[in-house]
């Protein structure tokens, strides 16, 4: 870029006179060479005056033999083809002098092309003119100074970067009449306002100054550091889907490696498939895979890079592809790098705090072009790389996630590698403009697990706090009414007094019926409300009595809620301590075996279990795994009932569970339904296995109306023999363990609605008082020790 010289604070004149200074003091030098040089410069200076005055560019071309004369020594012979360097004036594309090998670069980089600085406009030169005059001129030590770069092609098309350095020896500056005075405080103020060109023009108005002298520019090929620099930043800025992006990828590595054929290709690492793919959403290519989505790593990679790049942690370099593919003709790998045409490679790592996560493919039509050696340049790179790709990994991840839980909700981990897959297959669809289905998810032949841990009678419970609330209520209502008839007897509020007496009578004889809670509040809301607030207004003694009701009632629901919220809260606290301690005892579970496990808040805690190798994704299945599963179940809800009553006195209503186990025996298939968000059995026969789940817990034993589960014991619920000799040997161990009662119960359950034959194993939990207190307990030992 040419600066406009009728606007910019320097008046700039080409002079050697800092040249001509220097040359003098070697006048008297012993070094013979040297004092003959300053003869012939001096000899100039007084044969040239204006060249100590000052000339514009438009005088130069008349003088170019004296100019190269003195500037002889600058440029030495020596250097030619070594040194990028020129003579000029600042921040112009005037070159009075280069050396040979600048003259090369700007050849090469063809015939029009002009060198400009990058990253600065004319605002930015203005700026830099000032600060050049508050440096040199008035002596302030303030760093303007930034770094300049010339972008410059070579023959290949690659841009080269050239960092420029100015030699500033040469110069003088001084003040015209024009040129207002600069203090500290005008200084100051510059220094808050670096962006606001008009200020920096009132202090230096064009031309204030005047430039004598020339600059000395030495430029450096920082194409490597700056490629870094970009590849960096280039990764900041980089979204999915930008080809842009690949372009500018592939340009830089270009520039890095010098090889302007060079490509990028990239492949990601799935640990669980032991295989790379292709990114769904990536526009990188993968050279590896080719034509592949994805591939195990066995059959991409040969032996050799396998072993560098997954047991040494290193690239592996390939420097003639044939060469290797003759050698070893058995490794796909090579003939399928020929194929595309690939005659020279890099496959490097990318492992990020020893985790594996893909691999990145340097590949050259040409032989020998990548090899061991230039592969060194990769170390300067993969810091930044990595970083990326575990950032991208871990938002892939997320956007994964995403879509599981808008299709399926919140998956369990041991089953998430499945919804993993085919949440990539939709991506990818998706991605590719093809609209397709989330698929169901089904695991076949795995055995169920069912256990609840239930709040007894709390429909009951419930319906006696919802009572005790609404006669409370009423009460209250009466309590104002009758204040109202003292001081307006108007016979509507009679009526409306009768109603409320009716109401309570009918919930002291008859008790709340289905619709009483909800036909009781509704007549408050439209009756009573809109009287009170009514008469608050209008009688100042009225008021008091009617704000003591409002504060009665929970401000949420604008009804009394004292004996329902206690428990409400206490099946809370019930199934959040419940659900804690599973959560907790199923990481250990886990560990034993994967299976997948959903638990549900109701009135207590339910949760379900299913073990196989479906879901493990693994030939590793043993119905030992299944045995273990079920023993560690009944252990841990008895240690889970253990702990409830422990806690049962710290509840706002004290409140009984009992537990339950459901045997189911035979295998069966479960379906992720999507419509539902929820897994389910699947089929007509394993339907069985979920009704009974429902309806068991309210099973009565047979010929009598006693309902199966009780608490204090333990129920296992199942229907065939081999089940029951299984479970009797579970509760033995767990008898000497201390957890169970030693009598056992075997009882028969009344048919339920198209299932018969089932049975039930009762037996009493033993308990602890508190952690600290050892003795055991049956439940009514237990409740007899609470109350004293």
């Amino acid at each position: 870029m040419m600066i406009n010289e009728q606007d910019f604070p320097l008046d700039i004149w080409i002079s050697f006179s800092k040249f001509f200074e220097k040359y003098k003091k070697y006048s008297d030098s012993t070094n013979e060479l040297l004092k003959e040089r300053s003869r012939k410069i001096m000899a100039i200076a007084e044969q040239y005056p204006q060249l100590v005055q000052g000339i514009k560019t438009e005088e130069v071309a008349h003088l170019k033999p004296q100019i190269d004369l003195i500037l002889e020594d600058s440029f030495a012979q020596i250097l030619q083809e070594n040194e990028i360097k020129i003579a000029s004036i600042p921040f112009n594309n005037f070159v009075l002098k280069a050396s040979d090998r600048y003259h090369k670069i700007i050849k090469a980089a063809g015939e029009d092309f002009e060198p400009n600085i990058k990253n600065l406009d004319e605002d930015n030169y203005y700026i830099m003119g000032c600060s050049i005059i508050l440096s040199r001129y008035y002596g302030y030590d303030i760093d303007f100074r930034r770094p300049f770069f010339y972008d410059i092609p070579d023959t290949n098309g690659i841009i080269r970067h050239y960092r420029i350095l100015y030699n500033g020896d040469f110069i003088d500056i001084n003040k015209t009449d024009q040129a207002p005075d600069i203090n500290d405080s005008d200084v100051a103020e510059l220094l808050d306002n670096f962006d606001n060109i008009e200020l920096w023009k009132e202090k230096f108005p064009p031309k204030s100054y005047t430039f004598k002298g020339i600059v000395i520019a030495n430029l450096f090929d920082v194409t490597a550091d700056f490629s870094i620099s970009e590849f960096k930043t280039n990764l900041l800025k980089y979204e999915k889907g930008d080809s842009h992006f690949i372009e500018e990828f592939e340009k830089i590595f270009r520039a890095i490696f010098n090889l302007p054929q060079l490509k990028i290709g990239y492949a990601s690492y799935i640990e669980e498939d032991k295989a790379f793919e292709v990114v769904p959403t990536e526009e990188f290519h993968s050279y590896i895979l080719n034509e592949k989505d994805a591939d195990s790593c066995k059959h991409a990679l040969c032996k050799g890079t396998n072993h560098f790049l997954f047991e040494k942690g290193t690239y592996f370099a390939i420097s003639d592809v044939e060469k290797f593919q003759k050698s070893t003709p058995d490794e796909a790998m090579y003939q399928n790098l020929l194929d595309q045409g690939i005659n020279s490679a890099i496959i490097a790592p990318i492992i990020d705090n020893g985790q594996f996560l893909g691999i990145i493919e340097l590949v050259s039509p040409n032989k020998y072009e990548l090899n061991s050696i230039n592969a060194n340049k990769l170390q300067d790179l993969m810091p930044y790389l990595v970083d990326k790709v575990a950032q991208d990994k871990a938002k892939m991840d997320n956007q994964l996630d995403l879509i599981i839980q808008q299709e399926c909700t919140s998956i369990h981990p041991s089953v998430y590698w499945k919804f993993k897959q085919e949440a990539k297959r939709f991506l990818k669809a998706n991605h590719n403009g093809n609209s397709l289905a989330f698929r169901e998810i089904v695991f076949e032949d795995v055995y169920p697990l069912y256990g609840q841990i239930d709040v007894k009678s709390s429909s009951q419970t419930r319906n006696e706090a919802v009572l005790k609330d609404l006669m409370v209520q009423l009460k209250a209502v009466d309590k104002v009414l009758a204040k109202i008839l003292e001081i307006e007897t108007l016979p509507i509020y009679d009526q409306i007094r009768f109603q409320v007496h009716e109401y309570i009578d009918t919930l002291i004889n008859q008790g709340l019926q289905v619709n009483s809670e909800s036909k009781i509040l509704a007549y408050i809301k439209k009756e009573i409300n809109p009287i009170f607030k009514h008469l608050a207004k209008k009688h100042k003694e009225l008021k008091n009595y009617i704000s003591a009701y409002n504060e009665m009632l929970d401000q949420d629901i604008k009804s009394v809620y004292k004996h329902r919220k206690a428990f409400d809260d206490s099946v809370t606290i019930i199934n959040k301590h419940l659900a804690g301690i599973l959560d907790k005892k199923q990481i250990e579970a886990q560990a034993m075996y994967p299976h997948y496990f959903e638990r549900f808040k109701s009135d207590g805690v339910e949760h379900n279990l299913y073990i196989g190798e479906s879901i493990t994704k693994k030939k590793s299945f043993n119905k030992v795994y299944l045995q273990n599963l079920r023993l560690w179940q009944l252990q841990v809800m008895c240690e889970m009932e253990n702990e409830y009553y422990q806690k049962k006195k710290e509840l706002p209503v004290a409140l009984d569970v009992a537990s339950m186990i459901l045997v189911f025996h035979s295998s069966l298939s479960v379906r992720f339904r999507m419509d539902e968000k929820r897994f389910d059995v699947d089929g007509t026969y394993n339907a069985r296995y979920e009704v009974v789940k429902k309806r068991v817990d309210k099973a009565f034993i047979k010929g009598t109306q006693e309902r199966v589960t009780e608490k204090g014991k333990m129920v296992i619920v199942y229907s065939q023999s081999s089940d029951e000799r299984e479970y009797l040997k579970y509760i033995k161990f767990l008898q000497s363990k201390n957890y169970l009662e030693e009598e056992i119960e075997i009882v028969e359950l009344e048919d339920l609605q198209g299932i018969t034959g089932l049975k039930a194993l009762r037996v009493n939990i033993l308990y602890h008082k508190n952690e600290d207190d050892q003795t055991l307990y049956t439940y009514d030992d237990l409740m007899k020790e609470l109350e004293q």
